[in-house]
Order: structure tokens, then sequence, then C-alpha cells
């Protein structure tokens, strides 16, 4: 399952930076504490804690998980910019404000290749919220004071303060090569030059603004690798318009891979060209690997280490879409200019879906995935992971994580929009799972296969037949405990549970009587595995059949007689029911269940038994072993009710769940807040 990206960001103090205090005590000089306040006082208004519900995929299922982050508001509208990664998956936002206040929000865009992600908060009436004005982040040296604002560890909100150690920082190609700093396939380092500083930060702080001394954004808060980085202000601001009017960032895409300058090119300016895309716009154009590019667009190009890689990637991505570019390279010498007509850059990879009748989690394929995949096209649906026991995983062969479904039934399947339709026609009206032949390739074979599509049916157990019981529960005499009982040849059991309001307890049965005979008969036990002695020949009379039970009690001999009852339903025996909306399973409790727990006869309810990882059951905190009383307010005595009360919900789908549960000696109300699918 997949967490979050970066740990980012943001203390719980605020420190004060002075290169010559020893003591956390010192106080800033009055100067630069007026600054700070008038720092705070400009941006705090405007500082979001965010609270968000995110959904990632894992064994052919959709994981719900918690986490918490920071943002910052930048419209009066009440636009708020914080990370991808700490929004960008979202399925429920709620936001607090530096007042205390909480507001629900709503997800805008989405820019991976930036880890920026817009939402906007949802007021009841709408109104107009305190904003941080952007200040100039290419202005930004070292030594700069710098303040670190957001909520770590989803605490409330806080500062910190340091110094720019680094208004350039790029990754090392180390970390770069083990693409740990990516979201959605892209790299977020190839545009992105973070402001390093020393700003303590920690996890929560992820989207939080990093402020200058005059209240201004100059960066949002990224990475913590010892140093804290930050996005530039700039490079957020120069998106945000189009983020917030068209949901996305258009970026122009060439298909060519670039590299520093060689150590050994005598050359003084550009690029060296590594490789071109098959068919990408610099395939088209004639680029080759080894070029030098000196200039394009008319904008020189100088690439010689490290640092200037990212500018040349924001000026091809700024590049104008569909329109013929002049390109000046050097190729053996020679000085050629190459015409290159730049394409709309696509994401690399589409949002990974949910197909719950095949028990996968899947997307559709990008351009430059199926290249990389050294596919003909984009043409089927790519699996990115399979449920254990579920139909894909059922199949043989089985359908694995990165094989494409390329045809259902003989029906060609292009996309998800292809395969769902193909899915409910063939579903549609199904009591079962409904077989068919599946079509799929991995790597360079192409397989079939058949897959039971559909979801499966819970299946109740069944009743076991009921024999004569003796209520109450006993261990065998082992040879070791009778020695200490002072009799080594003893033979028989010891009561160690008499069930409240049965025969036994009237009979007089107590919890450590000497079961020694049943009707003259001897018991012979002395062994643990001889345990079922006493259960089978009781099994042996009829239901309702009494019988003498020699005891021996405080050293004394007596006999009780005792009905014997028909044996209640085991827990295994009893009715279930299963939701797929929410996840969980439950049934009817037993009378084991009332004895184990000693609940009072008068106790009704549905025991939970399963609660699946990264559901909106577990997210809500429903726990295995809680015992459901209500829901939404409508009693739930039996798993009868508690279906029809949950078939209400998923036809009604409220924004909230409120289960009354039964938890230990204690009455709880758990809250289940689920994103239900839009109607088709």
């Amino acid at each position: 399952m997949r967490l979050p990206l970066f740990a980012c960001l943001f203390t719980i103090l605020l420190t004060a930076w002075n290169s010559q205090a020893d003591s956390p005590d010192m106080p800033l000089p009055v100067p630069l504490r007026q600054q700070v306040d008038a720092a705070i006082d400009a941006v705090k208004p405007a500082l979001v804690r965010i609270e968000v519900v995110s959904t990632q995929y894992y064994e052919g299922r959709e994981w719900k998980y918690q986490s918490s982050g920071s943002g910052v508001i930048v419209t009066s509208d009440g636009h708020v910019v914080t990370n991808h990664h700490v929004a960008g998956y979202a399925t429920r936002l709620k936001c607090t404000l530096s007042n205390k206040e909480e507001i629900e929000a709503e997800l805008v865009a989405r820019d991976p290749l930036t880890d920026i992600a817009i939402i906007r908060l949802l007021p009841a009436t709408p109104r107009e919220f305190p904003i941080a004005e952007f200040g100039d982040s290419d202005a930004v040296r070292v030594g700069d004071s710098v303040l670190a604002m957001g909520s770590p560890l989803s605490l409330s909100q806080s500062v910190t303060m340091g110094i720019v150690s680094n208004s350039e920082l790029v990754l090392p190609d180390w970390i770069s090569r083990g693409g740990s700093l990516r979201e959605d396939g892209e790299d977020v380092g190839a545009l992105v030059r973070w402001i390093g500083h020393d700003a303590q930060i920690f996890p929560g702080n992820s989207g939080g603004p990093l402020v200058n001394l005059e209240g201004r954004i100059i960066g949002i808060n990224e990475i913590s690798l010892g140093l804290g980085g930050a996005i530039p202000g700039n490079l957020v601001r120069d998106s945000l318009d189009e983020l917030i009017a068209e949901g996305r960032v258009r970026r122009a895409w060439i298909g060519m891979t670039t590299q520093p300058r060689l150590a050994s090119s005598d050359l003084e300016t550009g690029v060296l060209v590594s490789g071109a895309v098959e068919g990408s716009p610099a395939a088209t154009a004639g680029f080759k690997p080894g070029d030098y590019l000196l200039s394009l667009h008319g904008e020189e190009i100088d690439v010689s280490f490290a640092e200037q890689v990212p500018l040349f990637n924001q000026l091809v991505a700024s590049l104008p879409i569909g329109e013929e570019i002049e390109a000046v390279v050097i190729r053996n010498g020679e000085k050629i200019t190459l015409t290159i007509v730049a394409d709309e850059r696509e994401p690399v990879a589409p949002r990974e879906q949910e197909l719950q009748q095949w028990g996968i989690s899947a997307r559709e394929m990008s351009a430059i995935m199926a290249k990389e995949m050294k596919r003909p096209n984009r043409d089927g649906v790519l699996i990115t992971s399979v449920r254990p026991g579920g139909p894909a995983g059922d199949a043989r062969p089985q359908l694995q994580s990165r094989d494409v479904i390329t045809s259902v039934n003989g029906q060609t399947v292009t996309n998800i929009a292809d395969l769902r339709a193909i899915t409910e026609e063939l579903t549609m009206d199904a009591t079962e799972q409904v077989p068919a032949l599946v079509g799929f390739d991995r790597t360079d074979e192409s397989f079939v296969t058949v897959v039971r599509v559909g979801l499966r049916s819970l299946e109740q157990p069944g009743r076991e037949v009921t024999r004569a019981w003796l209520p109450a529960e006993a261990q065998v005499i082992t040879r070791d405990v009778a020695e200490q009982l002072g009799d080594r040849n003893m033979r028989g059991f010891r009561v160690t549970k008499v069930y409240s309001g049965t025969t036994a307890e009237r009979a007089g049965l107590q919890v450590g009587d000497l079961i020694r005979a049943v009707d003259g008969l001897n018991l012979e036990a002395s062994a643990p595995e001889d345990y079922e002695e006493l259960p089978t020949l009781v099994r042996q009379y009829r239901i309702g059949t009494e019988a003498e039970f020699a005891i021996e009690r405080d050293g004394e001999r007596k006999t009780l007689t005792i009905e014997l009852i028909e044996s209640p339903r085991q827990s295994r025996e009893m009715p279930k029911y299963e939701d797929k909306n929410f996840e969980f399973t439950a049934r009817d409790i037993s009378f084991f269940d009332k004895a184990d727990a000693r609940w009072e006869e008068s106790t009704v309810g549905v025991l939970v038994e399963e609660v699946k990882s990264g559901s909106w059951a577990a997210l809500g905190n429903l726990g295995v072993r809680d015992l459901i009383l209500e829901v939404n307010g409508e009693r739930t005595p039996t798993v009868e009710h508690l279906e029809r009360a949950m078939n209400t919900i998923t036809e009604e789908q409220p924004g909230s769940v409120v289960f009354k549960v039964l938890r230990g000696i204690y009455t709880q109300f758990v809250e289940l807040e689920p994103q239900w699918e839009p109607a088709a």
C-alpha cells in the first residue's frame, strides 16, 4: 500500500535563529523580532491545516487512509495551495483555519510534476477569506532569514525560523535514480529546483508556506532531507491561474532526453542530447544522440551542471504547442538548424481505478507507458494489482500485475470504459459469478484465461447436527494434576465453567468439581489428548435425558442429576452479513458469545467478525468484536435487520453513517463518512 512519499515539514515551537546564540532561550534582536511578528501576522490568518482521506490501490482493492498536511489560502474565494502528495489522492478533505474553524474542502486541481495541488474551501455560506501574497522567489539569496509555517504532526499552526542554505537545491543522482521523489510516475525534480533552508520541519508541514520577513510566500514546503526543501513560489504562481481555471497545466512535450555537457566537451554552451523517443516531435525533427542543443525557440541553452537541468526543462515545458520552433544544434562540429513542433504533454500515469467484480485495480496506458512497455499502441487495460482469492486471482492462468487485458468473450477492450460496459452486460441479472474468456498480454506473449466475473455471494454456514450437551466446560485431570490433588490414580475431568441459568447450574454443578463417572461409567481421561472423552459420552444420550454425574468436591463424593440439553449453535453456524460498500462482515451472536462476554440475556446485536484494512469501516474505526446495536438510530438485533438498514443506506447514500456499538463494557458511536460513487 502506498504511503505519502515525502516526510515533510515543521516544528511546534517558534525557534530563534541567531548565528551567535548558544542558548535556545536567547531572545531575537528587537528589529528582527518585529519583522518576524509582522511576517507571522501577515500570513497566519491564511494558514490551513488539512485532514485528508486519500485512496491508494493495493492487492486489487482501493485502500483509504488518513493523513494530514498544511496549506495556505491564496484567493479570497478560498483556493488553497498545498502539495500533491498531501491532497492529490484525496477523496475527502477537511480544513482547520487559524481561528480553529473547520470547513470541508474539495480537490480542484493536481499537478504531480511540481507536487502541487489546489483545493477549495466550501463554507456553508460563501464569504471572503484572508489570503497570503506571493513574493519573488527568484530574489531569494543564501543567508536570507525565512519562516516555515504549517501544522506539524497535525498539530495547531506553528512557525520555525531558519536561513536559506541553498537557493537552487537539486537532488543527488543516487536519490533521483531510486525514483523516490516521484508522484504518479512524474519526476518532481525535473522541473523543481528547491529552496533549501534549515527551518525545522516535520511530517505534516508538507504544503505549508515558506515565508520571507516581508510576510510573503517564497515557497511551498515539500521535502525534509536534513535540510528542508520548498518548491519556489514563482513556479507555483506561474501555474496557479491555469490550475484553478482548467484543473491542469498545459505543457509542451518534445520527447527529447538530455544531460549536462560531458566533461570532455570543449563547448562552453549547450546541452547534450542523449536521445529522442521514437515517434516523438524530437525524433521527427531529426535530433540524434550526441547532438549538442545550443538554442531553442531563440533562447540560448547552457547546461553544464545538474542545477541547470530544471531550468532547461522549464523552458521546454513552456514552448508553444503545435507551432514550428527552430532549434540549433552542433553535430560533428557543424551547426544545424532543426524545426520542431511540440506536442501537448500528457500525464505519465493515468489514475488507477478499482474493478471490484474482477478483483483488480487497473489503469489505462499513456502513450509513454505504451512505448516503455513496447506495445504497438495504448489499447487495453493495464492491471496494477490483483486481489488474492478474487476472480482474476483465482483464474488459471491467473491475471497478474502489469498484464494488459485486451479482450473479453471476443469483444475488444480498448480502455476501462469498455471493460466496465462489458462487465455490466455480463453480470446484469446474474445471481452467481459469470465465466468469461479473457485475452491478455504479458510482456511479449498473448494468453487467454477464464475469469469468473462478479462478486462472490457470502456463503451462509450450514446448521450442524444438534446433540445432547452438558452446559459446562471441563479440563482433563492429568497425571500431574492428580498427583498434586493427592491421588495419582485419579481420572476424569475438572469443571472450569458452568453456564449461567442452565440445567447444570440448577443441578448444583460448580467450578472445581471433579467429574469421575457418568451413570456409573468411570471416566478414564488422564492426558490432554483425552479432552473429547466426556463430550463424546454425553453426545450419545438423547436430548432431554437426565444423567447421574459422580463428582468429588472438597474431598467429598456426591452424585448430581443433570438434564442434558440440546447443544447451542456454535459461532461458526450463525447467519452472516457482508457489506461490500464499507467492507466489513458481521454475524448474529451465539449462546457462547453471550457467555464469553458475560452479556445480559437481553443483549441483542450483530457481532463484527472482519473489517478489511483500508476500508471505510476501518477508516471510521469500526472494530472486530464490536457489537452493532443500531445503525443511524435503527436497532439491529439480527443480521436480517442490519442488512435491511444497510440496503436503505446504499439507496439514500448519506454523507455519514453512525453505528452505535458495544465495545467491551463501553457503548460508543462510530461515524463512517463514505465517498459514494456518482450515479451513472
